[in-house]
C-alpha cells in the first residue's frame, strides 16, 4: 500500500491519515467541506477536530473524490453511520475492484440495522475486499503515537494479513480476525454502554456501580452479536471487553460525555447542540434494541438507554429500574 486514501475528516479520519502518512505513504485526506479543507491545506493540521497534530509531508487534503481515489491502493472509511450509504454510492463507481476498503466506523444503519461491512458489501459488491477496524483507540492516542492495540478483520485472511502488516508500527499493533460480525458488533453496541456509563458518573453513582454496568453491558453485547453469527471469544478481546473498558472510562469518549451530562440532568438536544463530533451511540441505541427484538434478545440497559434518550424516563429511574429487575443466575440466557 503505497498510496492511501482516507476518507472523512473529521478525528478518526485525520489521526489515522496522520499514522499512515508517518509510515511513509502517500495519503489523500478527503473531507466534503471545501472550508475545512482549504483549512487544513494552509496550516497543516486539523484544529477544529484533532488540535495541536501536525500533518507529515505525505499527506495531502482535498475535496475531490475523483482525485482522492483515482488509483490509490486502500481507502480507509471515517465517514459517520448515517452519511456511509449515500457517499458510497459515489465512491463505487471511482474506486478500482482491487482497491482494500478498511471501515474504520462503529455502528449501524438506522433503516436497515446493518452493519457498515454489510453496506459495503452492498454498494461496492460481494466481492470487493473489505476490512474492518476496530478496537481501544481514541483519535488522538493513535495521532500522538502512544502505544495501541486494535483489531484487523475481515472474511478474507489475506486482506487482514495486509491491514495487519501496512499499518503497523512501533506504537500501533494489529490482530487478525475472520469474525467480522463479532468486531462490529462489539464496536457498535460499546457506544450504548458508553452513554450508560457516563450517565453513572454523572449520578455519582460510584465504582461499584461502573464495574456492575460494564460486566452486564459485555453480557448484552455478546448475547446480540453470538444471536447475529459473532463469536463470544471476540467479544472477550480488543474490539469488545478493550474497546468497552476504554469508552466507558476514558475522559475523551463522546458517548461518555453524553451520559455524564445526561446524568446531570442535561436535555439531550442541548448536549448534543454543543458537540461539533458526532457521538454514534445516540443512533446505534435504537437500532441495538430493533435488533434485540429481531433477534428476541434482551437488552435491559440498552432498553433504559433508550427511554432515557427519549426523554420517557430519568436517569436515576432509569438505575433504579435496572437495580429492581428479576434476580437471576449469572450465565442465564448466556449461551442462546
Amino acid at each position: 500500500m503505497r498510496t492511501v486514501t482516507v476518507i472523512g475528516a473529521g478525528g478518526w479520519g485525520t489521526a489515522l491519515a496522520v499514522h499512515l502518512g508517518g509510515l511513509g505513504k502517500q495519503v489523500r485526506l478527503w473531507g466534503r467541506d471545501e472550508g475545512l479543507i482549504s483549512r487544513l491545506a494552509e496550516t497543516r493540521s486539523n484544529e477544529t477536530y484533532l488540535s495541536g497534530i501536525p500533518f507529515p509531508d505525505s499527506v495531502r487534503p482535498t475535496a475531490s473524490l475523483p482525485e482522492a481515489v483515482s488509483g490509490v491502493d486502500c481507502v480507509v472509511w471515517a465517514v459517520p453511520s448515517h452519511a456511509t450509504r449515500v457517499l458510497l454510492r459515489d465512491l463505487a463507481p471511482l474506486v478500482q475492484a482491487e482497491t482494500i476498503v478498511v471501515s474504520g466506523t462503529k455502528g449501524f444503519e438506522q433503516e436497515s440495522l446493518n452493519r457498515m461491512s454489510e453496506v459495503m458489501a452492498q454498494e461496492l459488491g460481494q466481492d470487493h475486499p473489505v476490512a474492518v477496524l476496530s478496537g481501544p483507540s481514541f483519535a488522538g492516542e493513535l495521532a500522538r503515537g502512544a502505544p495501541t492495540a486494535v483489531l484487523a478483520a475481515s472474511r478474507w485472511p489475506k486482506v487482514a494479513a495486509m491491514v495487519q502488516e501496512e499499518f503497523r508500527s512501533p506504537s500501533l499493533r494489529l490482530y487478525a480476525s475472520e469474525d467480522v460480525t463479532g468486531v462490529e458488533m462489539g464496536g457498535a453496541m460499546k457506544n450504548v454502554i458508553a452513554i450508560a456509563a457516563g450517565v453513572a458518573e454523572g449520578l455519582n453513582l460510584g465504582p461499584n456501580a461502573l464495574a456492575a454496568l460494564l460486566t452486564r453491558g459485555l453480557a448484552e453485547i455478546s448475547r446480540l452479536a453470538y444471536a447475529l453469527g459473532g463469536r463470544r471469544d471476540t467479544l472477550a478481546g480488543l474490539s469488545g471487553l478493550g474497546d468497552l473498558i476504554l469508552t466507558c472510562t476514558g475522559g475523551l469518549s463522546r458517548n461518555h460525555h453524553v451520559g455524564v451530562e445526561l446524568g446531570r440532568g442535561r436535555p439531550l438536544e442541548e448536549i448534543l447542540g454543543a458537540m461539533h463530533t458526532v457521538a454514534e451511540g445516540v443512533r446505534t441505541t435504537e437500532a441495538a434494541l430493533a435488533l434485540g427484538r429481531r433477534h428476541q434478545v434482551d437488552l435491559p440497559i440498552v432498553t433504559q438507554m433508550s427511554q432515557v434518550l427519549e426523554g420517557q424516563i430519568s436517569a436515576a429511574a432509569a438505575v433504579e429500574e435496572l437495580m429492581l429487575r428479576r434476580q437471576r443466575p449469572e450465565a442465564d440466557g448466556a449461551a442462546e
